[in-house]
């Protein structure tokens, strides 16, 4: 089947893509830049999703279509609530029109944990806005959804304003770690593979028309994941913790009373968050050492 992934160039975005085509999809990846790690039996499109012509086009033949387009950053969209209606809202309308036009057989769309939430600011809101326009397209078009309310995802490909990325890269280089917040909040990581599998997964008619979170199985204060990278590394961490004025993040749930309620869904065979942070650790270290080699678990200079 022909899947048309907007926004498939991004961390989760790529994941999903390749998932997908390991599935045996043919896959269309549609954004605003190359992806990097794009495939030989996949398509790159690079396009601006605001241009309402390109993405008609890009989702013609396709039998579904993900959206993992936009700003994804809390902070980002914070201070940007004109782009984030731009680019979250906007966008998402453009492509539900364009699944439309071409009777796309199921469109699924990357929310958030958020979405009912009192935190998240803007970027709550534009998901909010995003997730009542699929729904009002199916009832007026019959267009088959599924929405995928992620939680707080790591793993390989990540950047910057990644959690867990963040967190090793500044213990590694630093020496201490900084968060805005309590060292009390609980958080559910899930494994970028994890979230992507079980987001091809609901493919399914089994997860047509519903509302399905993806979070972790293993929640963790933010303080005990400090620890522990700081064991991991075998060296002393200075933890920072600083108040969040911003109110934008949640403490211990990032739920509140809504009538809509969504499905969770668990990967019955998940990737443990003390391997995945492993893994982070190994990939920082290398960007950090890239003279260094790695033969047979041994790390080798190349001597001039």
């Amino acid at each position: 089947m022909k899947i048309t992934v907007f926004g498939g160039a991004g961390f989760l975005g790529s994941h999903v893509c390749d998932k997908l085509s390991d599935a045996g999809h043919d896959v269309f990846i549609y954004d605003i830049v190359p992806s990097p790690w794009l495939r030989s039996n996949q398509t790159m499109i690079v396009g601006d999703i605001l241009d309402e012509e390109s993405v008609y086009q890009a989702t013609a033949g396709a039998g579904a279509v993900f959206n993992f387009a936009g700003i994804a950053d809390i902070g980002d969209a914070n201070v940007r609530p004109v782009d984030t209606v731009k680019h979250n809202i906007l966008t998402n309308a453009i492509v539900l029109e364009a699944c439309r036009l071409h009777s796309v057989g199921r469109y699924v769309f990357a929310s958030s944990v958020y979405v009912y939430s009192k935190s998240g600011g803007f970027y709550r809101s534009s998901k909010q806005a995003c997730e009542q326009y699929i729904e009002n397209y199916h009832e007026a078009y019959g267009l088959k959804y599924t929405i995928l309310r992620y939680g707080s995802l790591y793993g390989p490909r990540a950047d910057g304003k990644n959690a867990i990325y963040r967190f090793v890269k500044e213990a590694m280089e630093t020496g201490s770690i900084t968060y805005y917040g309590t060292p009390d909040a609980l958080r559910e990581y899930i494994h970028v593979e994890d979230a992507a599998l079980s987001s091809v997964e609901v493919l399914k008619d089994l997860y047509a028309n519903q509302n399905i979170v993806l979070t972790g199985s293993q929640p963790m204060t933010v303080r005990n994941v400090f620890n522990m990278i700081a064991e991991m590394l075998g060296k002393k961490v200075e933890f920072v913790f600083k108040n969040d004025f911003s109110n934008t993040h949640y403490m211990i749930t990032p739920y509140s009373f809504s009538p809509r309620l969504g499905r969770k869904m668990i990967p019955p065979v998940q990737i443990d968050l003390g391997q995945g942070v492993l893994h982070i650790i190994e990939a920082i270290h290398h960007e950090m050492n890239p003279e260094l080699q790695n033969f047979s678990g041994l790390l080798v200079k190349d001597q001039p």
